[in-house]
């Protein structure tokens, strides 16, 4: 400020001189727009100078000013300023809007913006106003502001329709929309303008995506837009370019890019990221070697959608190749160069199976965003490593609505269902709002626990919250209602759904698969080809599933030929898994080796676990000794093989056999899990074990077991000993039992809940026969339907029938 200082005397002379005076000071401040970083100190100084030395300054002089102290984002001083100015003018009134907006303060651009005086607007002022709206994604509120405009008598130039165009752009989705606009553009002699004709283009490119139009009409008007355009510039090219790639038209966008003359870089980006979103790997590979070999500088996001295509097609050389590349040749590379480029490793890395890998990146990332950890944390959550993704959220600086979201998941997905609802509540604690994919993300948790009275709370308020129509909320939805027993609010769910796709179909198949609604199930089957919704390898494993359950021997070997025949979908070794527990289950066994010796691959542990299950069923002990000695190949602390072989040992009264299988499980060390039951009473969960002692109400349980025993018996009810311990008396046996967990779960149940109130009873184990039978008596003795899922399947209990058939 040395240039006020030496003129300090020269201002005094010039006191009684208030034009010189003015002069002097618009050119201290011409000089602090040149200051950039120290503009804001300089622009105080100056200002404390007017004040002491008594000068008032007039309107341009104080617009200046709030220029300056906007463009160096000092609002606040700015607002106070422009308060202090009895009639501010409408310089200073545009100047606070546009900068408020530029903040994001569009409440108070808004408010600036209806203090000013209709005979004080000007077309910049109202510019201004649908700029800010514009720029802050409220397209409604913009149009409206233009609506006013136009009503009020004010005439739109340029700028007013470039900035009315991208409001539009926001919120059409119909092409009368566009066409509408169009016709004003047209009427006012703008359409000739280069900026106002590629916002145009891009309100049809944009809206050509909405469902209620056809793209390809709209696509074709922003062509013509494009071809009779008497000027195009960059962002012509590369509009509708991108336009074309975004409504999946490559055809259409690889047209107009072999037509430039000077191909931007954003173009062939825009290119190369069509190609990777469709999933032609190798042509987007074989564009950035042609990009290469054209010596055209690469960007950050032209290394982000190759990452992706060598991640997503499986070149994780060339992918360390292209990372050793840039190691090589970007010498002083920006900040946003090395955050978005090492994000994209991360990512590269992670997708590739390489977790430490990507950690090492990160760690070594001097300057990182909320992008990277997200990143990190996804990484860790997709490879089931929840023990280091809880760390590494507990130690995340900074954290936003997709770090919450992805972990939640990551708890959901992986089995940890309460700690997954655990955080939901303790990120709306944190004020954190939950988007439809975090209520997915707790719902799916409220699955895992069959925790339905959460779950339905949790449908609540995603209700309130506007999230019903979600597609990924309601197909948590379908799966949770599912899972907790109640299959009529899982279809209600799945008819009232705005939009369906495959993953919303496949969990309904799966879901009457489950509850034993297998004819159901192919019907919704035969409907979702009707309406020509094509089926992927989850759906045949449904539809395979649900024959299995039902024992549809036929319709099942039929939806398995398909898959290839038909559908040209590969059979794995999980499809291979249920047909053959379905050709078992119906004692079929011959047919199911004959499937397993002309298998295109080595039979695995689902195989043979499938045909051991079958022949536990079935009492086919010498196919079921065979099933067994491979899995103990295989997995030999499976503790699921030991324990089935002996049942079938112990069901044929070869004692000795099962005492050798007992022996060598426990000499291999391999513990049982044990069985559990439990059941939601009163918005608590509780749990039930096998003999158990420990719940606080199990006595007056055990004494209302003996009462509905006797009971049960009359109806002829006869205990299945054979699910007891062999050595033991015959009424020993019958008291072993009782003491089945969820025996014990049923019976609370039908202590605790209101009268006639449905039990569900869940169990982690598959379901002991005896329980089995002795549940359809019970269900005749109190008269209420009692539903019981195991580790396979559910099982409704009604007037004497279960939903299953016997079938199980």
């Amino acid at each position: 400020m040395s240039y006020l200082n030496n003129r300090t005397l020269t201002l005094n002379i010039l006191q009684t001189d208030t034009r010189a005076v003015a002069n002097y000071y618009a050119a201290a401040l011409q000089l602090c727009f040149h200051q950039l970083p120290s503009s804001y100190s300089l622009t105080r100084t100056v200002h404390a100078h007017m004040i002491t030395s008594g000068f008032n300054p007039r309107g341009h002089i104080l617009n200046r000013l709030m220029d300056i102290y906007c463009k160096s984002s000092n609002l606040y001083y700015a607002l106070h300023l422009f308060d202090n100015i009895p009639q501010p003018d409408v310089v200073a009134r545009t100047t606070l809007i546009t900068a408020h907006s530029a903040a994001g303060n569009i409440k108070i651009a808004k408010e600036i913006f209806d203090r000013t005086p209709l005979s004080m607007r000007d077309t910049v002022c109202y510019n201004a106003m649908i700029t800010a709206f514009s720029h802050n994604c409220d397209g409604n509120a913009a149009m409206e502001v233009f609506r006013e405009m136009k009503l009020l008598g004010f005439v739109p130039d340029d700028f007013t329709f470039t900035s009315v165009l991208s409001a539009l752009a926001l919120i059409a989705d119909r092409e009368t929309h566009c066409q509408q606009l169009h016709c004003v553009v047209v009427k006012s002699g703008t359409g000739f303008v280069t900026s106002v004709v590629n916002a145009l283009i891009s309100v049809y490119v944009k809206c050509a995506s909405s469902p209620l139009v056809l793209s390809s009409s709209l696509m074709s008007a922003a062509r013509r837009l494009f071809d009779e355009m008497p000027v195009r510039d960059e962002l012509s090219w590369t509009t509708i370019i991108t336009g074309y790639v975004r409504n999946d038209d490559l055809d259409g966008a690889r047209q107009v890019f072999d037509g430039m003359d000077v191909k931007l870089v954003v173009a062939w980006n825009s290119i190369i990221s069509g190609y990777v979103h469709k999933g032609f790997v190798n042509e987007a590979l074989r564009m950035f070697r042609e990009m290469h070999l054209l010596g055209i500088k690469q960007d950050e996001f032209t290394y982000t959608s190759v990452f992706s295509a060598c991640s997503d097609g499986g070149f994780f050389s060339l992918g360390k190749q292209l990372h050793a590349y840039i190691i090589r040749t970007e010498i002083c590379p920006s900040k946003d160069f090395l955050i978005s480029v090492n994000n994209s490793l991360i990512s590269f890395y992670s997708k590739c199976g390489m977790v430490n890998d990507a950690k090492k990146i990160f760690d070594k990332m001097e300057v990182r965003d909320l992008v990277s950890g997200n990143a990190v944390l996804s990484a860790y959550v997709n490879t089931g490593r929840i023990d280091e993704a809880r760390s590494f959220f507990s130690n995340m600086s900074e954290r936003n609505l997709l770090t919450w979201t992805v972990m939640i998941s990551g708890f959901s997905q992986n089995g940890y269902g309460e700690e997954g609802i655990k955080l939901f509540n303790q990120m709306r604690s944190d004020g954190v709002g939950p988007c439809d994919y975090a209520y997915a993300g707790a719902i799916t948790s409220c699955s895992v626990l069959a925790a339905l009275e959460h779950g339905r709370q949790l449908h609540a308020q995603l209700i309130h919250s506007g999230f019903d129509s979600s597609l990924s909320a309601s197909n948590a939805l379908i799966t949770m209602y599912a899972r907790c027993s109640v299959i009529e609010d899982a279809y209600r769910v799945f008819h009232t759904m705005s939009c369906v796709d495959s993953v919303s179909w496949n969990a309904m198949i799966a879901a009457l698969g489950q509850h034993g609604k297998g004819a159901q199930a192919l019907e919704l089957f035969n409907q979702m080809l009707k309406e020509e919704i094509l089926p992927d390898r989850i759906t045949f494993l449904t539809i395979l599933s649900a024959c299995s359950h039902a024992g549809l021997v036929r319709e099942g070997s039929h939806y398995f030929d398909s898959m290839y025949n038909l559908y040209g979908i590969m059979p794995g070794e999980d499809h291979y898994a249920r047909l053959i527990d379905l050709l078992c289950r119906a004692a079929m066994f011959s047919e199911a080796k004959d499937v397993i010796d002309k298998m295109p691959f080595e039979p695995g542990a689902p195989i043979w676990e499938a045909l051991l299950s079958g022949c536990r069923l079935h009492g086919n002990i010498d196919l079921g000794v065979e099933a067994a000695e491979r899995l103990f190949d295989l997995v030999p602390q499976h503790d699921g093989t030991y324990v089935l072989l002996a049942n079938m040992y112990a069901t044929a009264g070869r004692w000795d056999e099962m005492a050798k299988v007992r022996k060598l499980m426990r000499d291999r060390g391999v513990k049982k899990e044990p069985g559990c039951s439990w059941i939601e009473v009163e918005n608590g969960v509780h749990v039930f074990l096998v003999n158990d002692i420990e719940h606080p109400e199990v006595q007056g349980v055990y004494e209302y077991l003996k009462e509905l025993v006797p009971k049960m018996k009359k109806l002829g009810y006869v205990p299945d000993t054979k699910f007891a311990l062999h050595d033991t008396e015959s009424e020993q046996q019958e008291s072993n039992l009782s003491t089945h967990s969820e025996k014990l779960a049923v019976v609370f149940g039908l202590l605790k809940l209101p009268v006639g109130a449905t039990v569900r009873v869940f169990k982690n184990l598959r379901i002991c026969g005896d329980c089995h039978n002795a549940f359809k008596f019970m269900s005749m003795v109190v008269g209420r339907e009692i539903v019981v899922r195991d580790g396979k399947r559910f099982h409704h209990f009604k007037e004497g029938e279960c939903s299953c058939g016997n079938y199980w």
